[in-house]
């Protein structure tokens, strides 16, 4: 399994030309009271604001003078940069304060300028002042212009708020200190401070900016970490008060300071902080043994304050690591979180766990930046994580289904909407296809006809140039949208050209769609998308072919899906699929005294594979085991049948955690998956396997196949050979073409019975051009070609925002292949419960409802034991959410129960899903019971229930 994460075909500088349209999201500054700043001394003020700064150290601005360049700020859809005022000048301005001052320029609209988040940093009842120094600069600039501090409140299920901070006059000719104060009653889900506000094409100088608090005393930065110890926390002297009591140093040496770097680095909160020095290994770190304070099954919450010092970096990755042995001295490392630290600033680490086992010795520590660096601690707090509500389910109010919210989408109004993005010319021609794109139809059902014309795109620079088209105001969050098109391209003889539906989203790629294209005809392009999130600005683009490719949009529409009405057809279609006409003939016992007699048919399990990943560390857990076998019949092991884990040193065999997961499965009729024989891609494979020579590395392979298969012939109902070879080519590379066939041949001698799969993923979502249907079907039909015995094929299924009609047309697809289909690693993720179980009943119905599918398999289902964020059906305690729910009611769906009486002929009709069923029925007061099968098949089954 893998999940990939794509980047923007732009730089990010790239988006700072894309905000085209008119309209602010704000009230204008005019109707806003402006400050006014007096013309007193320069370096008094400055002088007075270093002075607060160094004494009461709270500023919750991060890189406030701009001394590590422009991190942790974000110009807003505009350009941004940093110069040094002692180095060099920029139109003859020299810095206000220490060295440094931003330039925000190519400002397109007033509301354009720099910003940095501060949620983790402000509470709410709290008082908080804001200073900061401010200048314009613009060619013919006379006039003062007004600038203000602005705070945007972001709300999941509201609109987004703005808040009025402060404003001044800023001159070109002299700095200007901006003062203001806000408060908030109640806590958004994001808060982002910046300041904006002169006109258009002037630029805006920052310099040095603080926001303290006047409610806090003892911490000095309320983003980090003022946690009260409290009984809660299970780390002991968390703050070093007792010195390093408690504390020891991994693999190196810890020191207590109150001060370090020529008293430049000082306690975020707190008299103390602890080092771990002299480190000559990445994990050598600062740890406390926790053994006897931590529960099993009780999900644990961490948050560290940590800084670097030291080393040749400035910035590098800590991470908070468990150490648990078992009680059979076994050992386990548990990722807890990790960070990007800097040698500037405290930073806040935070992350979750849980121990499924009772284990024998427990050790938290802080590890992971290179050999030299010292990892500076303030605070570490591990505390019982609190259960946190679900959202409650989105309200969204008049949704238009199938309505399209791209404007003139036929360009019959010529180019009334869109705009080029970037450099390059939009013409309207004619000659596009005039019927919607098969995806659509599916969805939008009969159609009227398109225009036949089409946007033109020439004298394209960039790959990042097209049409686009705001569309702010037409999304409603949390609602799927899905994405359909005619595109083509003018010429693809520099190699097949990659088209791009996207959207931006304030600074936010989101794929809409993408599809490669290897000729010059019309070709459709899908996909879907969603927000959930309240952004400012939402722009819909076409983009991706090499510059100097004209591009080709026709029929562009962006519409709400109507999951509802999918369902219903779904439904009709799993009744061909998943449902059989059945008769019961009862036989044995004179059939006229059975006229009269009640029958109850009830269906105990569905035979449709529905299974999960699981982890060797999961079955120590009861409640964890309850839940899988009361509600799976298939199983595939996260990490245990994976070559580093079976062979993590050469020689040095690991196969008892994969035994034990086939003891358990054996053990309650659950059949197994073999997840992966080789994986593919390069970083996935251990490092001594990554060292052989080509003769050695054959030797290797050879010995894995035999060894796992021989091993365990007859064990698994399936293997995945060699994971994901449309995303990673490490063994052919080094090999040679013929060995993933080799790999599939080698694994069918040695198990003649196991079905061999392939497996990939991003197959479904029409959202990644490497595995698109068309090239994951060559892809198979190549390797049959050269004889690879390939009788499965899997798709992952980690989606986003899934669309049924988009998902059923990459089955159609691969269906072509007479071959089975399974979702072999299927995960929805979304922060809302309600959103999550709507995309997982919309995977789940499109799979049932589906002849190719053969079977369904959850990545997983338990929180902090899964691969995705936002992504489980039970929590780390034990409690189903409301996804979790939502696959329950659909198991309960697909189970038939029916009743009645026999009819004349000693029989009893009903239709009933493929499974076990047990049949009850009373005759003369006496009742018979029996189970029996529905298997698939064309036409009626009959089952003879003997009554004696």
């Amino acid at each position: 399994m893998r999940r990939s994460w794509h980047s923007c075909f732009k730089s990010p500088a790239s988006h700072t030309h894309y905000r085209a349209d008119s309209k602010s999201s704000k009230e204008p500054m005019e109707n806003q009271q402006c400050g006014n700043s007096s013309n007193g001394d320069i370096k008094e003020k400055t002088g007075e604001m270093m002075k607060v700064t160094r004494e009461n150290a709270a500023n919750i601005i991060l890189n406030h003078d701009f001394a590590d360049g422009l991190h942790s700020w974000k110009p807003n859809c505009c350009n941004g940069y940093v110069v040094s005022g002692e180095a060099s000048h920029l139109y003859g301005v020299k810095a206000n304060t220490g060295e440094n001052f931003a330039v925000i320029s190519n400002r397109t609209e007033s509301w354009q300028g720099l910003e940095q988040d501060i949620t983790a940093r402000i509470s709410p009842g709290s008082a908080y002042t804001v200073s900061a120094y401010i200048r314009v600069w613009g060619p013919n600039l006379h006039e003062p212009a007004g600038v203000q501090a602005t705070l945007k409140l972001e709300y999941l299920n509201s609109e987004t708020n703005y808040l009025f901070v402060g404003s001044a006059l800023a001159h070109n000719d002299r700095w200007e200190k901006l003062e203001g104060n806000f408060s908030l009653e109640s806590m958004p889900d994001r808060v982002v401070f910046y300041l904006e506000g002169p006109s258009p094409g002037v630029d805006l100088l920052i310099d040095f900016v603080v926001v303290t608090s006047s409610s806090t005393k003892e911490c000095r930065d309320e983003k980090l970490a003022c946690v009260a110890d409290g009984d809660e926390n299970i780390i002991l002297n968390p703050k070093f008060d007792d010195g390093l009591k408690n504390w020891a140093g991994r693999g190196c040496k810890i020191a207590l300071h109150d001060t370090l770097g020529d008293g430049k680095i000082l306690p975020l909160n707190g008299q103390y902080f602890a080092s771990a020095t002299e480190r000559t290994q990445s994990w050598n770190g600062i740890q406390q043994e926790i053994t006897d304070r931590v529960q099993r099954k009780l999900a644990y919450e961490v948050t560290a304050v940590v800084r670097i010092f030291g080393g040749t970096n400035s910035t590098a990755d800590i991470r908070a690591t468990l150490w648990v042995q078992a009680q059979n001295k076994r050992e386990q490392y548990i990722s807890i979180a990790h960070s990007q630290a800097s040698d500037k600033e405290w930073v806040q680490l935070q992350g979750k766990f849980l121990l499924n086992g009772t284990p024998s010795s427990v050790v938290i520590y802080l590890e992971g930046p290179p050999a030299g660096t010292d990892i500076l601690v303030n605070s570490l707090v591990v505390k019982h994580a609190a259960k946190v509500p679900p959202s409650p389910p989105p309200v969204i109010e008049n949704v238009a289904f199938g309505v399209n919210i791209i404007q003139n989408s036929s360009v019959s109004d010529n180019l009334d909407g869109w705009f080029s993005l970037g450099q390059c010319a939009l013409s309207v021609a004619k000659g596009s296809p005039r019927v919607l794109p098969p995806m659509a139809v599916d969805s939008l059902g009969p159609h009227e006809p398109l225009s036949g014309r089409y946007i033109l795109v020439t004298n394209r620079s960039q790959t990042w140039m097209g049409p686009a088209q705001m569309i702010t105001d037409k999304i409603k969050l949390f609602l799927t949208y899905q994405v359909s098109a005619w595109v083509r391209v003018s010429s693809t003889t520099s190699g097949p050209q990659n088209v791009n539906v996207a959207l931006g989203v304030d600074s936010q790629w989101i794929n809409g769609g993408q599809i490669e294209i290897s000729d010059d005809t019309w070709h459709e392009i899908g996909g879907s998308f969603r927000i959930e999130k309240q952004p400012s600005k939402v722009m819909v683009y076409v983009q991706g072919p090499s510059a100097g490719v004209d591009l080709m949009i026709a029929g562009l529409q962006i519409f709400p899906a109507n999951r509802q009405a999918r369902f219903k057809l779904l439904k009709k279609q799993t009744d061909k699929v998943r449902r059989r006409d059945v008769v019961l003939k009862f036989t044995g016992l004179d059939s006229s005294g059975l006229l009269p007699t009640f029958v109850k048919v009830q269906q105990t399990q569905n035979s449709f594979p529905f299974g999960s990943c699981i982890s060797r560390t999961n079955i120590d857990n009861e409640d964890f085991v309850k839940l899988f076998v009361d509600n799976f019949n298939w199983s595939v092991f996260g990490n245990e049948l994976k070559w580093p884990w079976t062979e993590p040193q050469q020689g040095n065999l690991n196969y008892q955690d994969a035994d034990a997961l086939l003891d358990l499965c054996k053990s309650h009729n659950i059949e197994a998956r073999g997840h992966c024989i080789f994986w593919e891609v390069e970083y996935t494979i251990q490092s001594w396997v990554r060292s052989l020579n080509k003769t050695d590395l054959m030797a290797a392979v050879q010995n894995r196949l035999s060894g796992l298969l021989t091993r365990y012939k007859g064990k698994f109902r399936h293997y995945d050979v060699n994971n994901e070879m449309l995303h990673g080519s490490f063994y052919q590379d080094r090999l040679g073409k013929d060995i993933r066939v080799s790999m599939f041949k080698t694994a069918h001698q040695l198990d003649p019975d196991v079905t061999l799969f392939v497996n990939d993923y991003h197959v479904e979502d029409g959202c990644d051009t490497r595995s698109s249907p068309e090239k994951y079907v060559r892809h198979i039909l190549d390797l049959q070609a050269q004889g690879a015995p390939v009788s499965g094929v899997g798709i992952q299924g980690h989606i986003d925002s899934p669309v049924g009609s988009v998902v059923c047309s990459a089955l159609d697809k691969l269906g072509t292949l007479g071959l089975p289909l399974w979702f072999t690693e299927l995960d929805v993720s979304s922060v809302n419960e309600y959103v999550r179980a709507d995309d997982l009943e919309v995977m789940l119905r499109e799979a049932f409802a589906h002849p190719a599918i053969e079977g369904v398999m959850l990545w997983g289902f338990w929180e902090l034991f899964m691969s995705r964020d936002n992504a489980h059906l039970v929590d780390a305690e034990g409690s189903v959410n409301e996804a979790g729910k939502r696959y329950l009611a659909l198991k309960q769906e697909w189970l038939s129960h029916a009743h009645g009486h026999v009819d004349d002929k000693g029989e009893f009709g009903f239709r009933g899903f493929h499974g076990t069923y047990e049949v009850e029925i009373m005759v003369h007061k006496k009742k018979f019971s029996q189970k029996f099968m529905v298997d698939k098949g064309e036409g009626p089954l009959t089952v003879e229930i003997k009554l004696q």
